[in-house]
């Protein structure tokens, strides 16, 4: 072999071993590439998680406290129901411990937990508050965001019925949407309305908005990113409309990429 092939051959060599270290390279940029979009990811899901931790944290001491109200009222009055009223808080109370940081139950689960909060405002109310379920038995096993209804039920209670001398009756529908795959729930007052209830809060101090229902708004983002709708508008024939769409499904799926979408009626007063 001639210089001039020696030196081609020698270029060739140069050549392939450029070409190996370039593709090595790649290769290792790529994976390191990869590993840090699978740790943004996992960072991601814990805050997300973290998030979800903080509002439900906000969540139950506000729902304590508007219950623990609820019995005071009771205790001078009617001792006997004060007492009742009492272990179905302990009975709530011993749910939230238990769940920890469950996000997710099954609907049977949290209509039995509402009904021991209905429990308690029934014997606030004496014979003022009356609540129907009109509920699809199908749909006991899909899993809804803990403790979801009860705000929602609250603010109707709080904002809708409990201004009315009369009292009110409160009606909760859940349907299952099988086409769609979603699970649509709604809590329907007759109670003084929405904008009734957002002329009184700027009148009366007790009157103001909570936590509930942002919490709630910003629970179902965390859980569900775009793949919810949740509106709350005036009913028809007055008072006012909580509606969720949420996914129907089994198991818990947190969104970190979650964005609110803008819902129709949207988020007009909260519990």
């Amino acid at each position: 072999m001639g210089p001039a092939g020696i030196m081609t051959s020698m270029a060739l060599q140069v050549f392939v071993y450029w070409a190996i270290v370039t593709v090595a390279l790649a290769l290792q940029y790529q994976r390191m590439y990869r590993e840090e979009q699978v740790a943004a990811v996992g960072l991601k899901t814990q805050l997300a998680r973290a998030e979800l931790g903080l509002l439900k944290m906000q969540l139950q001491p506000h729902f304590l406290f508007n219950t623990l109200n609820a019995i005071s009222e009771q205790v001078h009055t009617d001792p006997e129901a004060a007492e009742r009223m009492i272990t179905h808080l302990s009975e709530l109370l011993r749910h939230t411990i238990r769940s920890g940081e469950t996000q997710e139950i099954s609907l049977g689960e949290e209509l039995a937990l509402l009904e021991r909060y209905l429990v308690i405002q029934r014997a606030r109310f004496a014979g003022r508050l009356e609540v129907t379920l009109d509920v699809d038995p199908g749909a006991m096993e899909a899993f809804v965001p803990n403790l979801v209804l009860q705000p929602l039920v609250e603010n109707a209670i709080r904002h809708g019925i409990a201004p009315r001398a009369s009292g009110g009756h409160i009606e909760v529908i859940v349907r299952r949407d099988l086409k769609k795959r979603r699970l649509l729930l709604e809590v329907r007052d007759d109670g003084i309305g929405i904008e009734a209830a957002r002329a009184r809060r700027r009148t009366e101090p007790d009157a103001h908005e909570g936590v509930g229902i942002p919490n709630t708004a910003s629970r179902l983002r965390q859980l569900y990113g775009a793949d919810y709708a949740f509106t709350l508008e005036s009913g028809p024939a007055g008072g006012a409309i909580a509606s969720l769409a949420l996914p129907l499904h089994d198991a818990l799926v947190v969104h970190t990429d979650a964005r609110l979408p803008s819902p129709n009626g949207g988020v007009l007063h909260g519990a």
